[in-house]
């Protein structure tokens, strides 16, 4: 096994070791040979291990026994020390979820205090459970401790409160990740000492990196993600702010995407996501992560806070985002959503925590540009001036990659002053790519942020056929108030007359081509 020491404090390695599991995909990958290969060796060879869990249509076996045998025969391939370490955490007793929390604590470890790693990592898996525990509490304390009572208790953004790191997350609502105690880091050893070992050779943030991304292209169902290009395009929009919020942070692709925050918030309903976030963010950033764990809409973790920007990607169209119990929520400064606008409940929320001038950018469906629901609510965040951009993004460009999905730029409007001569950026890229939009995101983030810069510097830009225009606020507050761009774009260009020029000696060739091919008429003798 790698990275087993030669004892573990009395009891057998094996007997730990067993406990991660592997399929039969995986011992596939292990000795570099197809699935069929290994259905083959169980069927043809009798002292190959026996399944030890899953199902009878996909059994897990004992991992440490796999290798063993492989090893026996020969078959072990020379597999990269990645693909090793993936293996134990995809096949952790415990879940690859928690083994990821576990791996992210320890990076956390090996990054601020490497000397005692180095340390823990000589001692026998039983000792070096018994004092990773108590040092893994340090290195979490230092690191989220201060984040448990942010502005809930008068306490300015980005300032440390009261730490209360000892309560657990799942309780308060808090979503530091919690140190595995002795006997959880005594199973996880052999996975820490791999960690280790391929920190080493990554560094401590693309290895946390190229588990959470395996483990999210594991499970695609799970998880509802945010690209690379989307996030970071957001992020260029939002400006260089310095506290930022992501209120449905998911696994903190956009507030990742943020260059040099001082500080950064995340809130996600799931435990288990806030906490992997939480470590993500600690291990690419300097910055003070605050992560929170609830339902944003009908718990707001952050109550009073206000920040530079705030990057959302909401989840769409919800039914039961709390319609019946929020009417009367201060946030719904703009008008209360109906029911079916769950959007524009995020959208409110999004403004309700940005300081006066802040920026929100919000990944949307397209039809919360145009429902007719929604049209009280966006006529007001044009009338006062809050709602500055709608993009629309080629279909492909995220999840759900059928439709084109839009971005909502937001400024919330500083108190006690009148909103300038009011105009909305629309900008429609569906045009700047042939093909997928991720086989071509730069032409995209190129036409956005061509449109977008001079318009947020002077309020208006150059209008481009069929790509951007500025549409004065007054054109669009009909009774529809449809926001959509390809509605309000001129047609693109056609090229002139030399564009005609090519199109007619192109249709001439055409022609000739075809009356080559067409028979001679009857009567003609030929």
């Amino acid at each position: 096994m790698l990275g087993a020491p030669a004892s573990s404090g009395g009891k057998p390695v094996g007997e730990q070791d067993n406990a991660t599991e592997v399929t039969a995909a995986g011992i596939a990958r292990l000795a570099g040979v197809g699935r069929a290969a290994v259905s083959n060796w169980c069927r043809r060879h009798a002292d190959f291990p026996r399944p030890v869990g899953g199902t009878g249509a996909s059994p897990a076996f004992a991992l440490a026994e796999v290798e063993e045998w492989l090893r026996e025969q020969g078959k072990l391939a020379e597999v990269p020390l990645r693909e090793r370490v993936w293996q134990q955490l995809a096949g952790h007793p415990a879940g690859p979820v928690t083994a990821l929390v576990h791996a992210g604590c320890a990076l956390l470890l090996i990054r601020d205090r490497p000397t005692e790693w180095l340390k823990l990592n000589g001692l026998t898996d039983a000792r070096m459970a018994e004092a990773l525990a108590d040092r893994l509490d340090r290195v979490l304390t230092r690191r989220f401790g201060s984040q448990a009572a942010v502005n809930t208790s008068g306490t300015a953004p980005g300032k440390a409160g009261p730490d209360d790191s000892s309560q657990s997350a799942v309780n308060t609502g808090h979503a530091a990740p919690v140190a595995p105690r002795p006997a959880e880091a005594a199973v996880s050893a052999p996975l820490l000492r791999g960690i280790g070992e391929l920190a080493a050779e990554l560094g401590t943030r693309r290895t946390f990196e190229f588990l959470l991304g395996r483990q999210l292209d594991a499970n695609p169902r799970q998880y509802t993600l945010t690209p690379a290009g989307p996030a970071a395009l957001m992020a260029e929009l939002a400006g260089r702010p310095r506290t930022v919020l992501d209120p449905a942070a998911g696994t903190g692709a956009l507030l990742g995407a943020v260059r040099s925050p001082t500080a950064v918030y995340a809130q996600d309903s799931a435990p288990e996501l806030a906490a992997l976030t939480a470590l993500r963010l600690a291990l690419s950033t300097d910055a003070e992560v605050h992560a929170r764990v609830g339902d944003t809409l009908r718990a707001d973790a952050f109550p009073g806070l206000t920040v530079d920007a705030v990057l959302c990607h909401p989840p769409f169209n919800e039914r039961d985002w709390g319609h019946d119990e929020l009417a009367y929520d201060p946030r719904w400064e703009y008008g209360f959503p109906a029911r079916t606008e769950s959007e524009l409940a995020w959208v409110q929320h999004a403004l309700a925590h940005l300081r006066d001038g802040g920026t929100a950018v919000l990944l949307m469906p397209p039809a919360a540009a145009s429902r007719r629901s929604g049209r009280r609510i966006r006529a007001d965040l044009l009338r006062r001036g809050a709602l500055r951009a709608v993009i629309a993004l080629p279909a492909g460009s995220a999840p759900p990659y059928n439709i084109p999905l839009h971005l909502w730029v937001l400024r919330r409007p500083t108190a006690g002053t009148r909103p300038s001569p009011p105009g909305l950026l629309l900008v429609d890229t569906a045009s700047t790519v042939d093909g997928r939009a991720r086989d071509d995101w730069q032409a995209v983030r190129s036409a956005v942020l061509d449109a977008w810069r001079p318009f947020d510097r002077t309020g208006t830009t150059a209008e481009q056929p069929g790509l951007s225009r500025c549409v004065p606020v007054l054109d669009l507050l009909d009774d529809d108030v449809d926001l959509a761009p390809a509605r309000h774009l001129p047609p693109p260009a056609d090229g002139g007359a030399e564009h005609l020029a090519d199109v007619g000696a192109r249709l001439g060739e055409t022609l000739r081509l075809a009356a080559g091919l067409a028979p001679p008429p009857p009567g003609t003798g030929a």
